[in-house]
């Protein structure tokens, strides 16, 4: 045992021997100019490695959402629904990583026409490999905005949740990545009209999750309601396990939503980057206190979806501000959006508008709100534009911009949404096989059910309710 102790004690003394050597050595290589100095160019790479890493894992936790949709979604419907709700979420990235790559792309971030669309960069190759695209290369911005594009057809799965032909929704998802979503990219983020009359969105809350909302919406009116829907009184979720690890997955990637979007965290971008994420936090944080009050107060029970949805309202009001407002507003901001969606959902209720998962509340109405709030609180010293909002010493100038650029993309969305799904009824293709009504779309579409042993098999659900007279008619 002492001769196991002095080996260590001798390999301890030799490591530090070696330390110091190889310290001294380079000091004295420091002292005698052998080291040679970095060069700029030598700090222009490091920058571009840092900001290029940081895009991309950003990037990646924006893609780790689509999981965090999924389950959200998931957990927020029936058990018969299940299984098509997931596989919708999941084509969702496949289906719109080919359409992003061969028009969505160009479409959004090509060279200008009339501030309308893009007009290159479609199906971009290796000859684009050193082509930058700010902080970063364009292939590190083309995986960054991709992210992006999934969300906002996913967000519209929720609301027609639980009644839409499969094939009709591959095909209004493919449009939405080919033609609607990149549109109103171009027209914020890509050089188009509104950027260039100053419409400003940071990272989403219009381009992304108005977007959503809004064909969520248009989607519910023109499918109709579930079967034996009675209004004033949705149908439960049935795994309320699935719908917080879901919206936790989303609090989780919008650290890479919001602060990812300032595309780099060298030099001064890091403190950009930091407050970003500071408010995206508190608005979050709010935005799930004032909810679960607010229904408290209303009803007296802590609601445990409405807890999660007012997280979800936060992080979407935040993120057109996130970056050019302080954080008292910021948190300001989650607590109006924390009321706006348990508010939205009644009314939309009222109108007897089945939306599934209240995607509008979350993403439409609150996106809206967001969008608006930087016109509210926007502080000089951050908007890119250098004008303050309506509380923050600022006119009115800036919140009118940003009403204005909000309802031309709701308008531009919603007619191209109507057209899209008026298309969809006349061939079929719009609202599932009313048989599905009766037995479950996962039954009828895909031929499985998540709880295989807890759901009896489609003969037996049929002939059950046909006994019972439960079968509800389509559109009831």
């Amino acid at each position: 045992m002492k001769k196991h102790n002095r080996l260590w004690r001798r390999l301890i003394v030799l490591a530090v021997a070696t330390v110091c050597f190889a310290a001294f050595g380079m000091h004295k290589s420091f002292a005698q100019g052998d080291v040679t100095a970095p060069t700029m160019d030598d700090i222009t790479s490091l920058s571009v490695a840092v900001d290029t890493t940081w895009v991309l894992l950003t990037g990646m936790l924006v893609f780790f959402m689509q999981a965090g949709f999924a389950l959200l979604e998931a957990g927020l419907i029936r058990q018969t629904s299940v299984v098509n709700a997931l596989l919708e979420n999941f084509m969702d990235a496949g289906l719109t990583a080919l359409c992003w790559w061969l028009v969505g792309f160009g479409l959004a971030f090509g060279t200008d026409a009339g501030g309308i669309i893009g007009t290159s960069l479609f199906a971009p190759g290796m000859g684009l490999m050193g082509q930058s695209f700010g902080p970063v290369g364009l292939f590190t911005f083309f995986f960054f905005q991709f992210a992006f594009a999934a969300t906002a057809s996913t967000i519209a799965t929720g609301g027609m949740a639980e009644r839409t032909d499969f094939v009709g929704d591959l095909i209004y998802s493919a449009l939405i990545a080919l033609v609607i979503y990149p549109i109103v990219v171009h027209w914020i983020w890509g050089g188009g009209w509104l950027a260039q009359a100053g419409f400003q969105d940071f990272a989403g809350s219009t381009v992304v999750h108005t977007v959503g909302g809004v064909v969520a919406l248009v989607g519910a009116i023109m499918l109709g309601p579930r079967p034996g829907r009675v209004w004033g009184s949705p149908p439960p979720g049935h795994n309320m396990g699935f719908a917080v690890i879901g919206t936790m997955i989303l609090w989780f990637g919008w650290y890479g939503f919001n602060p990812g979007s300032t595309l780099a965290v060298s030099g001064g971008a890091a403190n950009l980057a930091a407050l970003v994420t500071v408010n995206t936090t508190l608005s979050a944080g709010v935005g799930t206190l004032a909810a679960m009050f607010f229904v408290f107060f209303r009803k007296g029970k802590w609601d445990l979806p409405a807890t999660l949805n007012g997280s979800l309202a936060g992080l979407v009001a935040i993120t057109a501000s996130c970056a050019f407002v302080d954080t008292w507003a910021a948190a300001i901001i989650g607590l109006i959006a924390g009321i706006i969606v348990i508010i939205v959902p009644d009314i939309i209720e009222s109108l007897k508008i089945d939306d599934a998962v209240g995607a509008f509340a979350v993403h439409g109405a609150c996106g809206i709100f967001g969008t608006l709030s930087i016109g509210l609180f926007g502080e000089a010293s951050l908007t890119l534009t250098g004008q303050a909002g309506l509380f923050t010493g600022g006119g009115i100038d800036m919140l009118i911009t940003q009403f204005i650029g909000s309802l031309s993309v709701v308008a531009f969305v919603a007619v191209c949404t109507v057209v899209m799904f008026l298309a969809l009824k006349a061939v079929g293709r719009l609202r599932v096989n009313p048989k599905a009504d009766a037995i479950g779309i996962d039954f009828y579409e895909h031929g499985i059910s998540a709880w295989p042993d807890v759901l009896p098999y489609p003969d037996e659900m049929v002939s059950d309710a046909v006994t019972h007279g439960a079968v509800a008619p389509a559109g009831d």
